[in-house]
């Protein structure tokens, strides 16, 4: 912006004379004394006099300028060092000939103006002699823009523009885009991270992308790495919340389960988010039939899981919507079904709802050995990251670990998981193993 404003402007040269003020003494050293004191003395009243129209309207009579005193004053400047006696003026104008040509008639005009009005009565000689010392000549590069000054100072206040706009996003910017942004608040194991698909909210399910692809690689990661967190647990329940909705914790649930079954296990899928139930959408399922029913004793709950896919994956939906889901989840009933669940399959993944805005996975979380918490990058604030960590610690819930979701492919706050990749065997294990294996 400063080179570019620089580059507009048009360019001005300046140019100067200077004269040297003296006295017409006898030359004997009390005069000269007296002299040079006089001169120090009137030389600030002599760069006054520069900005008069009895100096400048002379200047312009010779030079033929369409220009008023006035105006001139503004493109002249007279200046002296106190200790000297020499005055510098100085002219500017667009053509340096020209500013050499108004530098010389003003000094001209001011030796002739104070040899007028330092002249006394008596024999009218002038005590005080102005010289031209330093004659004006044309500059040969502009005094303005000056262009090198102004692209460093646009460079230099550009650049703390920047770091003080980088500083204040950083401080009121309380987003939480990575691992690093997690570490603040817990040091919960992180179970894997998901970057970012654009397609994904058209194809959501890990069957619709490529065996190979980095997608379907990191849910392969995180059933890994849950095998692991949930070896010395005896439930094979875990939960799957989030803070807040859109985070992608229905998804995350969903492609975990297939991503277990596809390892030769026995998974079942428990569509929990009785406000908001996404399951059935998802996996193209009916729900009108499904847990609240067992819950409400309608149904058994082995006639209501519906098979999914081509490994041993059945889906209860969530059924009908309930009045009191928080009473439903946190019933004895439901702490009943779950068991009755793990004896059957070898994992059973519970998709619940988000955190913050209703109590229903806090109340769900004590019916189960695990919780993993999906946090979208960006998506959700520290502040809200917060205060569900607590609400989970104040139940004193098992946070099993944290899935990063929504990352981005590339930059600091990508998740890398290329060194610990890992594919689980595809054979089938009873379900009488403990564990999500």
């Amino acid at each position: 912006m400063a080179g570019a404003v620089s580059l507009a402007l048009k360019p001005t040269y300046r140019a100067e004379t200077q004269l040297f003020v003296a006295i017409q003494s006898s030359g004997s050293v009390q005069d000269l004394q007296q002299g040079n004191t006089f001169s120090q003395s009137r030389v600030q009243s002599y760069v006054q006099t520069v900005a008069t129209p009895s100096v400048l309207q002379p200047a312009i009579d010779t030079l033929g300028l369409d220009v008023t005193p006035t105006a001139l004053a503004e493109r002249v400047k007279a200046n002296a060092d106190l200790n000297t006696v020499i005055i510098t003026i100085s002219a500017e104008d667009e053509s340096p000939v020209q500013a050499a040509a108004i530098a010389k008639a003003v000094g001209d005009s001011l030796v002739r103006t104070v040899a007028n009005l330092e002249r006394p009565s008596v024999d009218g000689t002038s005590l005080v002699k102005l010289s031209v010392v330093t004659p004006a000549s044309a500059p040969l590069k502009p005094s303005a823009p000056a262009t090198s000054l102004n692209l460093l100072l646009g460079l230099m206040i550009g650049s703390a523009v920047g770091i003080s706009v980088a500083i204040l996003r950083t401080t009121l910017d309380t987003a939480v885009r990575g691992e690093a942004d997690l570490r603040q608040l817990s040091d919960a194991p992180v179970l894997g991270g998901i970057a970012f698909d654009g397609d994904a909210e058209r194809r959501p399910l890990l069957t619709h992308a490529r065996a190979q692809s980095p997608r379907a690689e990191a849910f392969r990661q995180i059933r890994t790495n849950l095998q692991f967190a949930h070896v010395s647990h005896n439930s094979k329940a875990v939960l799957v919340t989030s803070s807040l909705p859109g985070e992608g914790k229905t998804t995350t649930a969903a492609n975990l389960a297939i991503a277990i079954a596809q390892a030769g296990k026995t998974v079942v899928l428990v569509d929990a988010d009785l406000r908001r139930p996404r399951i059935d959408d998802y996996l193209g399922l009916d729900r009108n039939a499904g847990l609240t029913t067992a819950l409400i004793g309608a149904a058994d709950v082995n006639d209501l899981l519906q098979p999914w896919g081509e490994d041993q994956l059945y889906v209860l939906t969530s059924g009908q919507i309930p009045p009191n889901p928080s009473e439903l989840l946190g019933s004895s009933t439901m702490k009943d079904l779950i068991k009755g669940l793990e004896r059957a399959f070898d994992a059973v993944i519970i998709d619940a709802p988000s955190l913050l805005p209703v109590t229903d996975a806090t109340v769900l979380s004590q019916q189960v050995g695990a919780v993993v918490l999906v946090v979208g990058s960006s998506k959700v604030k520290l502040p809200d990251l917060k205060r569900s960590l607590e609400a989970l610690e104040m139940v004193e819930a098992h946070l099993l670990g944290v899935v990063l979701n929504l990352l981005p492919s590339k930059g600091p706050d990508a998740y890398s998981y290329s060194y610990y990749s890992y594919e689980a065997p595809k054979k089938k294990v009873s379900g009488s193993a403990a564990g999500i294996r």
